[in-house]
């Protein structure tokens, strides 16, 4: 399925006999919930997600900020959002999807197949001059069924042999990946053989995905080879999310590593730092 679509295309998929579940899921690390900027304005329809409690499980400290949720409670939520079986899913957030891709993963993880990303987030559906609603959208029920595993991931005892072996990139911004500062997790540093790739250079001025070409060619520079296992991962599980969407994007397959480094900080595991 492809990864993207368009406000535009959105737009008019909204006015289709069967639209798609357009799911709103603002969120910044440490800030307030969405909740409120959602109602300020949203995509008429769509059903605002909270990431931290409906998008993750609150585990302990070893287990890392976001791991993921029980299948039976994603899949309570999942119904909640309205989604039943055969519909098509679109996710979004108002900062570069960074948030946003954490649900386009899961739900794929969770055996959903159409469930695409707004390319350029809200800013894109604004700047298209398309309208705002500011009710707060509670859908009829869905009756979607979930299960989990329907894409790979790696586990906290699988990633320093993979790293050993194969790529492995940490998404977060590189003055975290060398240990230079670390704002929110007990050691500052990166996982020993993980290669440096901000998520954030993914994207253009606008918000927009890079163009498929030159993505793939910013992963191959890293390493990244078709066919070969590439992992990624980044503070929590949430903006590697988006940069596996940047890879398939790219043509490449992608496994998420969902702990990241919020588990592997909280645990005795070595450490390493610098370029």
């Amino acid at each position: 399925m492809p990864v993207l679509i368009s406000a535009e295309e959105l737009s008019a998929a909204l006015d289709s006999p069967h639209p798609p579940i357009v799911l709103d899921v603002r969120w910044t690390l440490g800030g307030p919930p969405g909740h409120g900027e959602y109602l300020k304005g949203h995509i008429p329809g769509s059903v605002y997600v909270a990431l931290d409690d409906e998008l993750a499980r609150h585990g302990e400290p070893s287990e890392g900020r976001h791991p993921l949720p029980d299948i039976d409670e994603l899949q309570s939520a999942a119904r909640r959002w309205g989604i039943s079986a055969g519909d098509s899913v679109v996710v979004h957030d108002d900062a570069g999807n960074l948030a946003a891709a954490r649900a386009w993963w899961l739900l794929r993880w969770a055996g959903l197949d159409d469930v695409r990303i707004l390319d350029g987030a809200l800013a894109a559906w604004r700047s298209a001059g398309l309208p705002l609603d500011v009710d707060d959208v509670t859908p009829e029920p869905g009756t979607i069924e979930l299960a989990h595993d329907a894409l790979p991931t790696l586990g906290l005892d699988d990633v320093l042999t993979f790293a050993e072996s194969h790529v492995l990139l940490d998404a977060r911004a590189g003055e975290r990946f060398r240990g230079e500062t670390e704002p929110i997790d007990p050691k500052a540093g990166h996982v020993p053989g993980a290669v440096s790739a901000p998520t954030g250079e993914n994207l253009d001025a606008d918000g927009r995905f890079l163009p498929a070409d030159v993505l793939r060619e910013r992963f191959v520079s890293l390493g990244v080879t078709a066919g070969a296992p590439v992992g990624t991962y980044c503070g929590s599980g949430v903006t590697a999310a988006h940069q596996l969407a940047a890879l398939a994007i790219a043509g490449f397959d992608g496994v998420l590593f969902p702990g990241s480094w919020s588990q592997w900080s909280n645990n005795d595991l070595p450490v390493a730092t610098g370029t």
